[in-house]
């Protein structure tokens, strides 16, 4: 199926039923397929030809979504970009991707303009920072002002997506995804959540991330359902959503779930205060949760229907999902098996399936897998076997066959729900004066996952800090990538010809 198809069947089914709610503001299905008709004719105007990629680096607004459908209606590639990167990350994505035309929150202009200067940027939201807008640049206005346009031919297997991601090198990667692998995950999403037409999907984490547009905000306008977008997350601003709105539905990392109840310790805040009964199913992913944990969750929002989810941009995200009733007793599992429609392997370094007891790397199969990364072939076929895509995730399964990842082959540290690359981070850091060597990994945090430790070899005889590190990163990698500890060594383990040996840097570190 075709995305554009998506919406406009819902269109015909619900044609003046709420399909995206952002504060006063409410877009009907037939005003959001309109609205995507005219931003389509905006695109061609632009230049956008099919095929050609258009970048969409937004909070989560209606603008998003209209730039989104306006673009696959136009036979464009949305390229969606993380908001909280810098210009020079920005820089990359944009370079890579080859996007000419964006879409960007017109207080995002700064990083996008600086990291992207030869794209035609069009700035969507009124500015609350001051940023001049003009007539030519506003994507809202020409939206509006555009006659609607049916748009380019389209078939299901042309490419709807560039997810970008980084793997075991610093070198971001662009997930190519067809419209028919990203229609392919509602069907999924909804065989294991159970959504239905009747939910109010509040969006809060970042709209760009595949997970909170794939699987929540597609899936939910897949079923006819109602988006509730959060500009940005805030623990008060989130509770009060749920209530005004009636929410019936919310995925987060787990630190959106515990951050109210760090607010409300620290300034009183009687949580109870909040009518939250509305919702059906509270979602997290991103890293596993304890059984403390999961029995203050349900404690402090009086439900006990949690599910986690785990999955990957290469994987539309889908993967595996622990459902409400084995939140207790397989605390800290990602689940059994894979979602239905998800094939699930944990395979050996010899090749054969870990049984019990034993661990290997998760492998997965869907109809939701990427076509591959964009220009990196090496990288496609490194993870590719068959029709399996190998995650990187070691996992150890239990007499059950629950699955509990014990490492990382791609050294990735989760912290608050956002992927930090090891790599990244140490390359952005070895070339401060005062290092001769640094290694980052991650340590376990029972609020954000975990939080991102620089270890560093200092030069002879100088000393380095932890604020210092910050500062001299602060312009080079976005906030949550920066290092929140630093522990200082005299050298790091290698191996004899010379690789560093993290697991042996993580017992040394993690348990001291």
């Amino acid at each position: 199926m075709h995305l554009n198809v998506l919406l406009e069947s819902a269109r015909r089914k619900f044609p003046d039923k709420d399909a995206v709610v952002y504060g006063a503001q409410r877009l009907s299905y037939r005003q959001l397929d309109a609205a995507a008709r005219r931003a389509a004719e905006v695109f061609r105007r632009e230049g956008v030809r099919p095929g050609d990629r258009v970048a969409v680096m937004t909070y989560n607004s209606p603008g998003f979504l209209i730039a989104a459908f306006g673009i696959w209606r136009a036979g464009g590639v949305l390229v969606p970009v993380n908001h909280k990167l810098t210009a020079a990350e920005v820089e990359y994505t944009i370079a890579h991707s080859g996007a000419r035309v964006g879409v960007v929150s017109a207080d995002l202009a700064a990083p996008a303009r600086g990291g992207a200067p030869r794209t035609r940027w069009l700035l969507t939201e009124a500015a609350t920072h001051g940023t001049d807008v003009a007539d030519d640049d506003d994507f809202d206005a020409l939206v509006a002002a555009a006659p609607e346009w049916d748009g380019a031919d389209g078939d299901e297997d042309d490419v709807a997506q560039i997810l970008y991601t980084s793997g075991t090198t610093s070198a971001p990667k662009g997930c190519v995804h067809t419209h028919r692998t990203i229609a392919s995950v509602p069907p999924l999403i909804v065989a294991t959540i159970g959504l239905t037409r009747d939910d109010r999907f509040l969006i809060a984490m970042p709209i760009w991330h595949a997970s909170p547009l794939n699987n929540w905000a597609l899936t939910t306008l897949f079923l006819g359902g109602t988006v509730i977008l959060l500009r940005e997350y805030h623990p008060v601003e989130f509770l009060e959503t749920v209530q005004r709105e009636r929410a019936t539905a919310f995925f987060g990392a787990p630190i959106a779930y515990l951050a109210p109840v760090q607010v409300a310790e620290a300034h009183g805040l009687d949580l109870g205060r909040y009518d939250l009964s509305s919702m059906r199913r509270w979602i997290y992913g991103g890293a596993p949760i304890g059984a403390p944990t999961a029995r203050l969750l349900a404690s402090v929002y009086r439900s006990e229907n949690f599910y986690q989810v785990y999955g990957m941009s290469e994987m539309g995200p889908v993967g595996t999902a622990l459902y409400p009733h084995e939140q207790i007793e397989k605390a800290g599992s990602i689940g059994r098996g894979g979602m239905p429609g998800v094939d699930l392997r944990v395979v050996r370094a010899d090749g054969g399936d870990a049984a019990p007891g034993e661990t290997g790397e998760i492998w997965l199969g869907a109809d939701t897998r990427m076509r591959g990364y964009l220009d990196n072939d090496a990288a496609t076929a490194d993870v590719f076997d068959g029709r399996w895509y190998r995650t990187g995730d070691v996992a150890r399964v239990d007499d059950d066959g629950y699955l509990f990842i014990v490492d990382r082959l791609k050294d990735v540290v989760i912290t608050g729900g956002e992927n930090v690359y090891s790599q990244e981070v140490e390359e952005a850091l070895r070339p401060h004066p005062d290092v001769v060597d640094v290694a980052v990994i991650g340590r376990p945090h029972p609020e954000w996952g975990e939080t991102v430790v620089a270890v560093v070899v200092p030069v002879d005889g100088r000393t380095v800090d932890l604020d210092e590190v910050r500062a001299y990163l602060s312009d080079k990698l976005a906030r949550y990538k920066v290092p929140r500890e630093l522990v200082l060594v005299d050298a790091l383990p290698r191996n004899p010809s010379g690789k560093l040996t993290k697991h042996v840097l993580r017992d040394a570190v993690l348990t001291d």
